[in-house]
């Protein structure tokens, strides 16, 4: 028996992707990790908005029109994977004092801007500059490149120093920001290896036939699908990190919870307050009558 199975890989992946999505941010939003990591939780809306955008919506707009809003939200979110990495730092490292996050900050950066000058090519200065139309998608298309590498880099440190140094300033090992670091880890390691495949790939691949031609865009779809499957498993990594508490995370709360509820020792208690106890009674013993006429008179 023949199946007719009309969905593509990059369909199936699409769908499971935003679909992981979905029960991320109902996990978030449920668990009430939202109030924690407000930052994190809009990367994620950010990112279904986009892939929504791109398979449901660029196919019916006109496409200057579709290039601009696809690259405006993809600005949106870079900078929101900005500020997720700054939020997740301060929740892994709670107690660093200013000078080691002038310190940290400064190396990570420093690190992620000599990556961002030495991989891949940049525009020459006129291109950016010339009176044209397509001047806005051009810096727009160089923001977004640029910002995922650096964000990409920042994140594999991020990763980095959690892991190595977390415990040493009260970050928490296996708490919710180590985890989603991980995953941002993973996420970030993948896509900086198939960025750097595809230009090797597109640097040292001649093509002389449509044989070639065919096998190098084969080859190109199986590295993108693998790169989104890589993602996916990390979405699955999150919903189930997520769901699960922190450790020690129920016994402190059921230690705030008795807090809050026992009495303090100073204040007295309802049965020995003095100001509702009633006042002693005096009692007065009945004096015997004289027999003494002298005392009668």
């Amino acid at each position: 028996m023949h199946f007719n199975f009309d969905f593509s890989a990059s369909q199936i992946l699409w769908t499971l992707t935003f679909a992981a999505l979905l029960v991320l941010l109902v996990v978030l939003l449920g668990r009430e990790r939202a109030r924690r990591f407000p930052w994190f939780t809009a990367s994620i809306a950010t990112m279904g908005l986009l892939l929504l955008t791109s398979q449901l919506l660029l196919s019916r707009l006109p496409r200057m029109t579709g290039t601009e809003i696809f690259l405006g939200l993809s600005d949106l979110d870079m900078l929101i994977s900005l500020l997720v990495l700054v939020e997740l730092a301060r929740r892994a490292f709670p107690g660093l004092g200013k000078l080691g996050w002038i310190i940290g900050a400064l190396a990570m950066l420093a690190v992620g801007a000599a990556v961002l000058v030495m991989w891949g090519p940049w525009p020459a200065w006129k291109t950016l500059t010339a009176t044209s139309e397509l001047v806005a998608i051009r810096l727009m298309d160089l923001t977004v490149d640029k910002g995922i590498l650096l964000s990409g880099v920042l994140t594999i440190e991020l990763g980095l120093l959690i892991t190595l140094l977390g415990r040493r300033f009260a970050g928490g090992w296996h708490s919710h920001a180590q985890r989603i670091v991980i995953g941002l880890s993973t996420a970030a390691l993948a896509q900086l290896t198939l960025r750097g495949t595809l230009q090797a790939i597109g640097t040292h691949t001649h093509i002389h036939t449509q044989s070639d031609y065919e096998r190098v865009m084969g080859l190109r779809d199986k590295l993108i699908h693998g790169n989104n499957v890589a993602y996916l498993c990390v979405m699955v990594w999150w919903i189930a990190c997520l769901w699960i508490d922190e450790p020690g995370a129920a016994s402190t709360e059921a230690s705030t919870a008795e807090t809050e509820t026992a009495p303090d020792e100073g204040e007295p208690g309802p049965e020995s307050d003095p100001a509702e106890s009633p006042e002693p009674v005096e009692q007065t013993e009945p004096q015997p009558e004289s027999s003494d006429p002298d005392a009668q008179n």
